[in-house]
């Protein structure tokens, strides 16, 4: 499966067996942070928002487009609201991961990801974001990694093709 997880419309023409979520159109609540995932719905948010849908996607899919505008070095708020609400793909429970601890994947698909990042015009915010993707890479099981800088204008653009290297 293949995940198109946007933070504003986009228009693409996905293949067969793509999915295309845009944030912005989801009523997605901010984490609480209650580990209510872990402990007393495993695997389930405890919150019943649009995340239930999108979560169970990512997990599946083994490709995907992140398409987020950049805020202070870090995804835009609506991405970054998700990809925090996505807790429940992983376990309580923890591993060593590349020397490192990190937690255990529930079920999780491992992925190959393109990031599209558009509002990012200076090199320090860009680095920034690159190492924060380099470091979520991590626990969102991506087998590889790519961080793409776009300009907004190119976004659609950029945007097809990379759909179309799927």
């Amino acid at each position: 499966m293949k995940l198109l997880m946007t933070d504003r419309p986009v228009s693409a023409a996905l293949p067969q067996d793509a999915a295309a979520v845009d944030l912005s159109a989801l009523r997605i609540a901010n984490c609480v942070g209650c580990f209510g995932c872990w402990t007393k719905t495993p695997g389930r948010c405890v919150i019943r928002d649009d995340a239930a849908r999108v979560y169970p996607l990512i997990a599946r899919s083994e490709q995907v487009l992140y398409v987020s505008r950049v805020k202070y070095g870090s995804y835009a708020p609506v991405m970054k609201t998700m990809l925090e609400r996505a807790i429940p793909v992983q376990q309580a429970f923890l591993r060593i991961h590349n020397g490192e601890t990190h937690h255990v994947q529930r079920a999780v698909v491992p992925k190959d990801a393109v990031i599209l990042a558009y509002g990012a015009d200076r090199a320090e915010e860009r680095a920034l974001f690159t190492r924060l993707v380099e470091r979520n890479a991590h626990n969102m099981s991506f087998r590889s990694h790519r961080v793409r800088f776009v300009a907004e204008g190119e976004l659609e653009a950029a945007v097809g093709e990379e759909v179309a290297r799927w």
